[in-house]
């Protein structure tokens, strides 16, 4: 057999908890390999020893039929391997191409040549069909512009083995089908891919093989012809899980969060919200659908108060709450969840316990005349880790210990016990596994259930078809139009997700919407008292 990575009894232990124990993966060259399992079943530790980054303890690494010690992901990348990290190693402050040729920086006379860079960048993405501005500044890229970087780094490098981990948490169907076809012509030139992911979905689509590994250990490893969805959900979980549409009671609430021809710009003082409005009654779960990148986060942070508006309106209960401060808004009912869990869900370097805090560090029962109770914090803490499943070994562990999966149930259940009858929940199971993603779908509801107003931000839509009782489609920074979640019409959705009204007539030589969004009206100017800072 030709493998292009061969793993045997790889064991990898921090303290007392034995992340990998006797790990053997065999990856043939030419292949796509899907490695699968819940969230702290070992994935990642075993790419990371994979690419250097961890050293096993005990175990061997065999690359191309040779043995080797791979101790830094610099010999990694000489041997041609490239990593796709789930959680992205971008410089904020440098641009696309900079960030691209970081390290193997295309020089000129001694000098970093940009030109060449950008250039060369340019010919990658086209090549690849991964669309980035090699110009622009990695600051304020949405997470899906953010991916397609990082997979461009790899492919700078000439890698000719690839780990890709959750490579698609970012992207719109549309997206995925195409990186699946980009995987597809790297196998068909010899190129071998390694795929971790929790959408069974994409598993079974784009894979040649695949491992499943539970508890740190290997539970099998077939083709994927021999698999079902419902035998690879058992194989990882251990039972059965159900996806369907949660079953739900007609919703008859009033109206808790509206919104009013809400305008506001990007970072680089862009339009990119323009003239949303819709409501969202409690005991409602209202679904927002869109390609990564097309208004969704900025509509997000200004409901939260973290991006100041243009113009517009946002009530929550009939009160004004436009412009007010993050904590004036969550007082007045909002719970926050945001879509980025690294960068505004925790502080990976405090506590659990502390990360609970946030937000009701100086309210009763965790606060007392100013003196704060870490026994009090500390109990709670413990419910939760019990109630939402969240693998830590107690409240004092550092955020940075868990797994990403486990950081978003920490942010989850911290947004969910805070009170808010309003809920902002914005990619609530990105990069979570699949037993964990059936628990987070059953606490929404929950909520639902219990009379809360849910806006619900995804790009997965067979997680909105499982919990929206309606969806809005955004592109461009608009809302293109509205479906109901009963009967999701995932043609229509497609459509408007492209920019493209389902009602306007296609030219069908070209495909292509004769009115299409051009046709939007421009981004009026604000106010000059409300102009963005």
């Amino acid at each position: 057999m030709d493998l292009a990575v061969d793993l045997q009894g790889i064991t990898k232990r921090f303290g007392a908890f034995t992340a990998n124990s006797g790990i053997d993966l065999a990856v043939r060259r030419g292949e796509i390999h899907a490695i699968i399992g819940e969230n702290g079943a070992g994935k990642t530790t075993l790419m990371n020893i994979l690419f250097g980054l961890l050293q096993p303890d005990e175990g061997r690494i065999a690359l191309n039929g040779k043995a080797m010690v791979i101790d830094s992901p610099a010999v990694a990348i000489a041997e041609g391997l490239g990593m796709v990290h789930q959680h992205f190693k971008l410089v904020p402050s440098l641009t696309v191409a900079d960030n691209i040729f970081l390290g193997m920086e295309i020089r000129r006379n001694g000098l970093i040549d940009r030109a060449a860079q950008i250039e060369r960048t340019r010919v990658l993405s086209q090549k690849f069909g991964l669309r980035v501005d090699p110009s622009e500044r990695v600051a304020g890229l949405s997470v899906g512009i953010e991916q397609r970087i990082e997979i461009l780094k790899v492919l700078a490098r000439d890698a000719r083995t690839i780990i890709l981990d959750e490579p698609t948490a970012v992207l719109t169907p549309q997206e995925s089908r195409d990186l699946f076809a980009t995987l597809r012509s790297f196998v068909d030139d010899g190129m071998t891919v390694i795929f971790i992911s929790h959408h069974l979905e994409e598993v079974m689509e784009v894979s040649d093989t695949v491992t499943v590994l539970r508890d740190g250990k290997v539970v099998a490893t077939r083709p994927k012809t021999s698999l079902s969805k419902r035998e690879l959900v058992r194989l990882m979980v251990g039972r059965d899980v159900s996806f369907d549409r949660r079953p739900r009671g007609p919703v008859d609430g009033k109206a808790a969060l509206e919104i009013a021809d809400l305008w506001a710009r990007d970072d680089r003082r862009l339009p990119m919200l323009k003239s949303a409005s819709l409501t969202v009654r409690s005991g409602e779960i209202l679904g927002i659908a869109g390609v990564a990148g097309n208004g969704q986060t900025e509509l997000a942070e200004v409901l939260s108060g973290l991006r100041p508006p243009s113009h517009g309106s946002v009530r929550l209960h009939g009160q004004e709450v436009l412009g007010l401060a993050p904590a004036q808004i969550r007082a007045r009912g909002l719970a926050h969840v945001p879509g980025d869990r690294m960068v505004r869900g925790v502080d990976r370097n405090a506590s659990l316990s502390a990360n609970m805090l946030m937000g009701r560090q100086d309210k009763a029962p965790f606060s007392h005349r100013g003196i704060l109770s870490w026994a009090t914090a500390h109990a709670e803490m413990r419910a939760l880790i019990k109630r939402f499943d969240i693998r830590a070994r107690g409240p004092k562990d550092p955020a940075r210990s868990l797994s990403g999966g486990n950081i978003q149930k920490v942010v989850l259940a911290r947004e969910f016990t805070a009170g808010g009858d309003v809920l902002l929940i914005d990619q609530p199971t990105r990069g979570v596994d699949i037993g964990a993603q059936e628990a987070i779908h059953d606490e929404i509801m929950r909520q639902r259930d219990q009379g809360r107003a849910i806006l619900l931000i995804s790009t997965q839509l067979d997680e909105l078809a499982a919990l929206a009782d309606r969806i809005l489609v955004m592109f461009d920074g608009r809302i293109m139009g509205e479906v109901d979640g009963e009967a999701m019409d995932e043609e229509a959705i497609g459509l408007m997700m492209a920019g493209v009204d389902p009602a306007t007539p296609v030219d069908p030589s070209t495909g292509i919407d004769p009115i299409g969004a051009a046709a939007a009206p421009a981004f009026p100017r604000p106010p000059a008292s409300e102009e963005v800072r």
